[in-house]
């Protein structure tokens, strides 16, 4: 990098010597967020609300070709609602924040600020479905939550944070099954069609599911440092919730049944796991598919004749094929250099006068610093090729990153030692006992992942906490 480019990087720590430090240094080098005067709540800046449009609009198409449709309810849960579920109360009850006064009047009832909504929509539910023919209701909202979090860190643990929760009502337990598994699916294509972010599909153990949820489903992402990262949830609720709530509906027999629900949750966390999965030393390094800006042109020498006409030119013609920004301001090209490589804008175009003299380009790739020559004539095909091969060879990168960094333990001995010595998933027999699972958490700091859909082998016979036989194998690990 030349030298004039050091002071916009200088102040990010290097991920080797302190990856938590380093996090923190992007985020606030790359403008995505900035700390407000509540405590453990960001703002969202423009840079990083226009990642979350992107994902909010490419989930949104995804999720409405499933069937789905949006709705909004609203912020506050009265207490006695909440209530109706204790399981579900029990769980959040730590994280709540509470409404205690409209105006200088005490209010006669404390209203939760909304943490999740599922007592909102089953008290919607209650009244709106009445027969088989009101079913399913596949609904969704995209909104903010909060949970009074103690410890806080930008995008991956705040007081409010936006996402999308899904709540569906079915008439049959199969149907509320196959709604749960399809939307986990939904949630594991998009991070890794879109995100170029390889992930683990699995069911989470009893003790790490949704409290109130039958089943609780999971995709789990390995971050750059080793530690796992939930990156989105489906849970079966069965019939718990309508039986809490009296959902009820006449059925082809004329007979009253209670409905299966689900609900499943996916948000601005994934901007976190962006910039783990995929970013470097200089900053951002976000998927061509996810970037709101995906080419920058940056003139060089732009006072001189032409360059700026022939910037604006070829900036008018990139933005027919790709998300294209022109960079004319009076900055050096040094400096704009390192803030597109800060900011993880996929492509750069470097045109000069020599270069438009001689009818070609320098196209730069943020990932592998791959510089290439382009003839202006061919720009638009060249820059689409390049933005789809990042992509696939992004993810590529990512997926050998994880499978290097899945070990096996087929005792307590090997998980130790690999827990300590080895950041990444650790593959292991498990006898489904909540003490075994409770002292790995306590001795080693390691939790349970997933039990994988798609990972069939039995690496061994027997717990690989306790010795006893054992048949459920298990994704463990570190966890944000």
């Amino acid at each position: 990098m030349a030298k004039d480019n050091r002071k916009m990087v200088e102040a990010i720590t290097s991920m080797e010597e302190d990856f938590a430090q380093w996090y923190t240094d992007v985020v606030k080098k790359a403008e995505l967020i900035d700390y407000s005067s509540v405590k453990g709540c960001m703002i969202l800046k423009p840079a990083g609300y226009a990642i979350w449009e992107n994902i909010q609009a490419e989930l949104d198409r995804r999720f409405k070709a499933t069937g789905v449709e949006n709705v909004y309810m609203p912020l506050f849960i009265p207490e006695s609602l909440l209530e109706k579920e204790k399981d579900h109360v029990a769980g959040f009850a730590p994280e709540v924040a509470w409404v205690t006064h409209g105006g200088m009047n005490r209010l006669q009832e404390r209203l939760c600020v909304r943490p999740t909504s599922e007592t909102l929509f089953c008290d919607f539910y209650k009244n709106l479905i009445q027969s088989y023919r009101d079913l399913p209701k596949v609904y969704n909202q995209w909104c903010s939550v909060v949970r009074w979090e103690k410890e806080t860190r930008p995008f991956l643990r705040s007081r409010e944070f936006l996402w999308q929760e899904g709540h569906t009502a079915h008439a049959t337990r199969e149907e509320a099954q196959e709604r749960t598994i399809q939307m986990l699916n939904v949630y594991a294509d998009f991070c890794e069609e879109v995100l170029a972010m390889p992930v683990i599909r699995g069911q989470k153990t009893e003790k790490e599911k949704f409290a109130g949820a039958k089943a609780t489903y999971t995709i789990e992402a390995l971050m750059h440092d080793g530690k796992a990262l939930q990156s989105g949830t489906s849970h079966n609720f069965g019939d718990g919730f309508a039986q809490a709530f009296g959902i009820q509906y006449t059925d082809r027999d004329n007979k009253l049944q209670y409905v299966h629900q689900t609900s499943w949750g996916l948000s601005t966390r994934l901007i976190g796991a962006i910039i783990m999965a995929h970013g470097d030393n200089d900053g951002l390094v976000l998927p061509p598919r996810i970037a709101p800006v995906q080419a920058i042109v940056i003139p060089i020498r732009q006072q001189a004749d032409g360059v700026l006409d022939k910037a604006r030119e070829i900036s008018e013609m990139l933005g027919r094929v790709c998300r294209t920004k022109l960079d004319e301001s009076e900055k050096s090209p040094g400096w704009k250099f390192a803030e597109q490589e800060m900011r993880g804008i996929p492509v750069r175009i470097e045109l000069g006068p020599k270069d438009i003299e001689a009818g070609k380009c320098v196209v730069v790739r943020r990932d592998t610093r791959e510089k290439t020559e382009v003839s202006l004539a061919n720009l638009s095909d060249e820059v689409v090729r390049i933005l789809d091969t990042m992509q696939k060879e992004m993810f590529e990168r990512a997926r050998a990153h994880r499978d290097a960094h899945i070990y096996d333990a087929h005792n307590y001995e090997e998980l130790q030692n690999i827990a300590i010595n080895k950041p990444g998933f650790i593959r292991g027999m498990w006898c489904g006992s909540t003490e075994c699972e409770e002292k790995i958490k306590e001795d080693l700091a390691v939790t349970s992942r997933c039990m994988p859909f798609h990972d069939k082998e039995q690496i061994s016979d027997v717990c690989v906490c306790c010795g006893k036989p054992a048949h459920k194998l298990v994704y463990w690990g570190k966890a944000y």
